[in-house]
């Protein structure tokens, strides 16, 4: 963990319960300064030298709307996700999405069909073959957030999308935004970055979305997936993935 890390985990842990008296004495203590300055008459001081006023203010002005647009902005964006579940027929895996088209499975093929034959002749019944795999869900699990800063919750998926293949989905899905949020698979159920497999950027704080996890991964070796942001090695939210 970086030393912002360590910060924001002590402002989201200590801090943040106490949220309001801390910005009631904020604006307090501001307005008090704002007095003290005004009584004292430092304006008309930064007025009479306003050249070296702005030499010294602007850089300093630039750099904190850059700073806080980074570590603060994302706290307050949200996005939203669709993407269809691997289960075909299985929904649009959030409420937000139930108006998207991006959610809606594919029908699989109907492959019992008789062909129709050249001509218009009676169509010859097809040979029976091996029964299409259908995805099913494996393991899941419950999204929780890391403390009360960091919320987060919805539904971890973990689903056979094919023989040996697997993907992670998320639905109803929301967790508090953030700078540089990733999404991984753990071997701690509590969630832990060593040893984990990066799936990826997250792709929103809202909706329902999936991970394609890389062929020949032994999946029964995590056991919770998790958003993790990398920037300042702060955990978001966890999911315990337990047995379907």
């Amino acid at each position: 963990m970086t030393v912002f890390g360590e910060i924001e985990q002590f402002i989201s842990e200590e801090l943040y319960r106490y949220r309001w008296p801390i910005t009631i004495g904020l604006v307090l203590s501001a307005a008090v300064v704002i007095w003290f300055a005004y009584s004292q008459r430092w304006h008309v001081a930064l007025w009479r030298h306003r050249l070296a006023s702005a030499i010294v203010g602007v850089p300093l002005l630039i750099a904190s709307a850059i700073a806080g647009n980074y570590f603060l902005s994302p706290l307050f964006e949200r996005s939203l996700a669709c993407e269809a579940s691997p289960i075909a027929g299985a929904g649009a895996g959030a409420e937000e999405c139930d108006e998207s088209a991006a959610v809606t499975a594919d029908e699989p093929e109907d492959t019992t069909r008789p062909a129709a034959s050249p001509g218009g002749a009676e169509p010859t019944a097809a040979p029976t073959g091996a029964p299409a795999f259908e995805a099913q869900v494996v393991r899941q699990g419950e999204f929780r957030g890391a403390d009360d800063f960091h919320f987060g919750e919805g539904k971890a998926l973990l689903i056979e999308s094919g023989p040996g293949r697997y993907t992670l989905r998320f639905e109803e899905f929301s967790v508090r935004n953030g700078p540089d949020l990733f999404v991984y698979l753990s071997a701690d159920p509590e969630g832990d970055e060593s040893g984990a497999l990066n799936l990826g950027d997250l792709k929103a704080t809202d909706g329902a979305f999936n991970y394609d996890i890389p062929e020949g991964t032994d999946v029964s070796q995590f056991a919770s997936a998790m958003v993790w942001c990398k920037e300042f090695g702060v955990l978001f939210a966890v999911a315990p993935l337990g047995e379907e």
